[in-house]
């Protein structure tokens, strides 16, 4: 192959057709039309002598080679991304640019907030759309749709770029006037019922079954570790909800300690430390390397980073 018979935008069309494997989604994707799409497969094929997609009963698959290309092509693209972005700056200031950011509502409650004063400061007119876990799936986010995903997770892809926010640890949200209050213990613990709470990764969840208790997370994961089983009596994967549910229903709520500093003015509730070891949970923010030398993404993740260490050292996490 000589590179004056290379158009570069084949590229950017066999890197789409290969994460769809599909030519209308690719097409989509890129913003260009079926045929042009079509056109283009034609013209990769003859180029590299593969029909690169081949249909089958599952649909589209890649060949051989082509899964070979791929993270060749996708790192071709990346540095073709970082020399046109050589010498370009963001001038927050004045950006009205839209920023899409998947999080969970203990992140969006407690990060979010602080973050947008912040913005509101620096970049009046940047404008944040959070989106929640279930609207948002692996594949939005491999392709830059979503800018962040901040959350915690079970499991990282390794392809993301991530980094860490904070470090949290677990805290327990009690009803006031209760007599657990008075007598706060393992014992006394176990012996309540408790509101279970969680949403880690993205993408639409599933339903809890209570006996797997090695599903359930941090919090349950330490209790089976001694043995122990907590009484759980509404699930849900609201933070709000669980703590609300302290108030209203008093059902123990055992949660990021940041979350239950959202309570602090409330009366009906206190806040106390665990009766057993939990291990901190991280939250992470994770992007696509599509996004990596985007000057507006370098700066929304310094702002971030920044803003979550004013976070974590005004509350000694």
């Amino acid at each position: 192959m000589q590179l004056d018979k290379i158009d570069l935008n084949l590229l950017r069309y066999l890197d789409s057709l290969l994460r769809e494997q599909n030519v209308t989604h690719a097409a989509n994707q890129l913003g260009i039309t079926q045929p042009a799409m079509s056109n283009g497969l034609r013209r990769l094929r003859d180029l590299f002598h593969d029909p690169l997609l081949v249909r089958t009963s599952d649909g589209m698959m890649p060949t051989a080679l082509a899964i070979q290309l791929q993270p060749r092509v996708q790192s071709i693209l990346q540095s073709v991304d970082e020399v046109l972005h050589l010498g370009q700056s963001f001038e927050a200031e004045s950006s009205s640019r839209v920023f899409r950011i998947m999080a969970s509502d203990y992140a969006e409650a407690t990060l979010i907030p602080p973050l947008m004063k912040k913005l509101q400061a620096e970049a009046p007119n940047v404008i944040l759309d959070v989106m929640n876990p279930s609207d948002v799936s692996f594949h939005d986010v491999e392709k830059g749709k979503v800018d962040l995903v901040i959350n915690r997770f079970d499991v990282l892809p390794q392809s993301f770029h991530q980094k860490s926010v904070w470090v949290d640890h677990f805290s327990c949200l009690v009803p006031a006037d209760s007599e657990i209050a008075k007598n706060f213990s393992l014992e006394t613990y176990l012996a309540s019922p408790h509101v279970w709470v969680s949403k880690t990764g993205f993408g639409v969840g599933v339903g809890i079954q209570p006996e797997e208790v090695q599903k359930l997370g941090w919090v349950d994961g330490s209790l089976a570790d001694l043995g122990f089983k907590r009484n759980i009596r509404l699930f849900t994967r609201n933070y709000n909800v669980a703590m609300r549910a302290t108030e209203q229903l008093g059902l123990i709520a055992t949660l990021p300690s940041l979350a239950t500093r959202l309570m602090k003015e409330n009366t009906s509730v206190v806040v106390l430390p665990p009766p057993f070891d939990i291990p901190p949970v991280e939250l992470k923010m994770l992007w696509s390397p599509l996004l990596q030398h985007d000057p507006g993404h370098i700066w929304l993740r310094s702002t971030i980073a920044g803003c979550a260490r004013t976070i974590a050292e005004n509350n000694n996490l």
